[in-house]
């Protein structure tokens, strides 16, 4: 049988999600804890590859086993043999033809901008802080022009492998909360880095610093015309979307209730 877990973490003190040699990994984390609670080597697969520093609230991972336990002996068998940083939180028999990568259809991703001349200093972990005041009006237009089927070279980072640079984003949304800015993607798929370097390019332009609008730096296919990749400090993978059959509903979180904003 094929079961399926969601799981939240905070990545701050991780070198991403992949297993990778010589350093800790949140792939590494839940094999390791798997191995204690089944005595065997059990190799997941995951719907988003976040990188260093990047948190999630909604990840997906997969794996098959002939081991029968009920639903709460797996999630609390895992979760006792992780660090308090990482959680597994719902389980779910899958098909056997499902993966958490290739079965999803949709990404999502939030990123939170903490703008004050003011360090954020209990919640640096979680935001990107900029000093500078932001033109929130002049953000919500460019970012519009994300939307839509697009060659999205100019937003990638230069040790991208991906063969294909051409990504649907299918929504986009600017909210604000006090000090906070937080703008979500929605996507079939995401390049390296994409989101951030995305994130770096409007913080660049609402501080007029780049006097280019983003479609003229999509149209560049020219990762020099984009700005700066943001930190990954203030990246949020909110979880991927699956056709119905598959029964894996990804919650909406409200962040601000969740980080306590």
């Amino acid at each position: 049988m094929r079961l399926a877990f969601t799981l939240e973490y905070d990545g701050s003190d991780y070198s991403g999600f992949q297993s990778q040699k010589n350093t800790i990994t949140i792939q590494d984390c839940i094999e390791d804890a798997l191995k204690k609670i089944t005595k065997k080597n059990i190799r997941i697969n995951y719907s988003g590859r976040t990188d260093a520093g990047v948190h999630a609230l909604s990840q997906v991972f997969d794996f098959e086993t002939d081991i029968k336990r009920d639903n709460k002996n797996w999630i609390n068998g895992i979760n006792s043999n992780l660090p308090s940083s990482i959680s597994v939180k719902k389980i779910l028999r899958v098909s056997d033809d499902f993966h958490s990568r290739f079965s999803a259809i949709e990404r999502k991703y939030t990123y939170l901008i903490y703008n004050s001349k003011h360090k954020p200093l209990f919640i640096d972990k979680y935001v990107c802080w900029v000093k500078n005041k932001l033109d929130i009006n002049l953000m919500e237009n460019q970012l519009k022009l994300f939307l839509g089927e697009k060659d999205f070279s100019s937003f990638k980072s230069s040790s991208c492998n991906s063969k294909n640079p051409i990504k649907t984003i299918y929504d986009v949304e600017l909210k604000t909360s006090n000090n906070i800015i937080m703008i979500t993607f929605v996507a079939n798929a995401f390049l390296q880095n994409m989101v951030r370097i995305m994130i770096g390019t409007l913080i660049d332009i609402a501080k007029n610093e780049n006097k280019m609008n983003i479609q003229d730096i999509l149209n560049k296919k020219d990762r020099s015309f984009a700005g700066k990749t943001a930190p990954a400090s203030g990246l949020f993978f909110l979880g991927p979307k699956y056709k119905k059959e598959h029964q894996i509903n990804t919650c909406e979180v409200d962040i601000f209730n969740k980080l306590k904003f």
